[in-house]
């Protein structure tokens, strides 16, 4: 004779379907979102590829403009705190000689 599942189990297995289903809507729903606004691999690819070389583009605009702003900061501070400024001028100074 088969054993009857005791109520927690039931429930645990009752929950886990539920989620089951839930996720597996979920998944479908952004499937179709996807596939109908990108309908070719194609332009799926171009449309990423565009986006990288942006990406690419504006995390070395955007790390350039950091590196400057920090420079200019410590170039504001050289004067409050002299150890400061000699490694200001030491990198400027190294900087001049490999040009």
């Amino acid at each position: 004779m088969a054993e009857k599942p005791n109520k927690k189990q039931s429930n645990k297995l009752a929950r886990k379907i539920v989620r089951d289903n839930e996720n597996g809507a979920r998944q479908a729903i952004l499937e179709d979102l996807f596939f109908d606004f990108h309908r070719s691999r194609r332009q799926v690819y171009w449309m990423n590829f565009i986006r990288g070389i942006f990406f690419g583009i504006g995390s070395a605009l955007g790390a350039t403009l950091l590196i400057t702003l920090l420079v200019w900061l410590l170039g504001q501070f050289a004067d409050i705190f002299p150890p400061l400024a000699d490694f200001i001028n030491h990198l400027i100074e190294t900087m001049r000689h490999r040009q």
